[in-house]
């Protein structure tokens, strides 16, 4: 009996020094990622305002890619694998280089200002898990505690930047290996996600909301048209993927050069931008986005986003693909409900967290940033949306080091990493 109450009592003890050590280190970690989350955001919103100010900065895309390569040369950080080596940091011993965190922040505002198809929630994944990193060594955490460090940084930087709190904090436990989350990073993360996004309100920096025009009432027939949707979600993740990793791949044979490489395509992506005669690809296409929640976006757009986003990342550009891949299910989801007559503003929606669980593989993860960027009256059909993509989109994704440990199929152990 006394044994049994000694070992409570230190269960007990060990729980309070787990939550109090970790609380301090989140207020750390989660006021200076949601500072540096903040200047971020104005940069890249600094870079962005003057690009549509300018169009003519189009033409600048080859120096800013120029300077780009550079940058991570000089810093001999050409095999940087960005968030792949972030997430393997956690899931493996990979060390996130001290120079990652400045140089994906400067790279990411010289790619939106001269307009490079990107994100820029990737960027945030690498500045924040620089910044854990950095803290971890500092106060002279173990390789363990490092590791929940390098995710409460990522949850600052994203929620600070996209407002999404809740999704920025459970992102960085799931997004790692799928079918394991990471939980005891789950206070620490909570907490430095949320004072991230309170210090970015603080400075006047407003999350990003998007209003679905109607709702129809949930029936068979309204159902059967989101799951049809969705399974075409998960083909067009499919495709997107291999877009991206392919387009990498295609331009390291043909242009060894990064410099040849980078400066190929700049003049591309020019060339296809003044024949198609509109910036709506360029940077992260957020006003892309909200025509599309609209109702009012041509067919060819969501196919259009995908090709600029895989020229620029692919030749290396920097910046982030999770917007891109918002920008590419709104387009289409908003062409499905066009050519069906069923909701085009709640298809946009729905196949926006479809697309975003079909890339990521992080299905928890696609409904909380659903119900924080569209509100909760669509529950029912982010949830099928979601569910029928992460079911039917394979084991693809974004991040070449995402380790599938379980099935999703079958409940079996599998520990296999994401296709290319």
């Amino acid at each position: 009996m006394n044994h049994s109450a000694d070992e409570t009592r230190a269960s007990l003890a060990n729980n309070l020094r787990y939550f109090i050590k970790w609380s301090l280190i989140a207020l750390l970690i989660g006021g200076t990622g949601g500072l540096i989350g903040s200047l971020f955001s104005m940069g890249v919103s600094f870079a962005t305002s003057f690009r549509m100010n300018h169009p003519n900065m189009l033409f600048f895309l080859p120096v800013s890619g120029i300077l780009i390569v550079w940058l991570y040369h000089t810093f001999h950080e050409e095999g940087n694998r960005g968030t792949n080596m972030v997430i393997e940091s956690i899931s493996s011993n990979e060390h996130v280089t001290p120079a990652t965190g400045p140089l994906i922040f400067i790279s990411t505002i010289l790619t939106h200002i001269a307009g490079g198809s990107s994100g820029r929630e990737g960027a945030a994944l690498q500045l924040g898990g620089s910044l854990g990193n950095l803290f971890g060594n500092a106060i002279h955490l173990d390789e363990k505690d490092k590791k929940i460090a390098i995710m409460c940084g990522m949850s600052a930087v994203f929620s600070a930047l996209f407002g999404t709190p809740v999704a920025a904090a459970i992102f960085p436990l799931e997004v790692i290996s799928i079918g394991v989350l990471y939980y005891a990073a789950l206070v620490p993360c909570i907490f430095s996600s949320f004072i991230g996004v309170g210090i970015a309100r603080y400075l006047g920096i407003a999350g990003e909301h998007f209003t679905v025009l109607s709702i129809p009432a949930i029936s068979v027939s309204s159902v059967g048209w989101i799951i049809f949707l969705s399974a075409l979600c998960a083909g067009v993740s499919i495709v997107f993927c291999l877009m991206l990793h392919g387009a990498e791949h295609t331009y390291r044979k043909i242009f060894p050069n990064p410099y040849v490489r980078i400066l190929a395509a700049s003049a591309i992506f020019i060339l296809l931008t003044l024949l198609i005669g509109t910036r709506d690809y360029c940077g992260s296409s957020m006003p892309l986005i909200e025509r599309s929640m609209e109702g009012e976006i041509g067919y060819e757009a969501f196919f259009l986003k995908m090709l600029f986003t895989a020229i620029a990342l692919g030749a290396g550009f920097k910046g982030g693909e999770i917007v891109p891949t918002l920008c590419v299910g709104a387009a289409f989801g908003c062409a499905f409900g066009q050519i069906t007559g069923f909701a085009p503003s709640l298809c946009a929606a729905c196949s926006m967290a479809a697309l975003f669980a079909g890339v990521t593989n992080c299905p928890i993860s696609s409904l909380v940033i659903a119900l924080e960027l569209f509100g909760y009256e669509g529950m029912e059909y982010f949830s099928i949306a979601i569910a029928v993509a992460f079911a039917l989109s394979g084991y693809y994704g974004l991040y070449a080091s995402q380790k599938f440990v379980y099935s999703k199929t079958k409940t079996e152990f599998i520990n296999r990493k994401s296709n290319k």
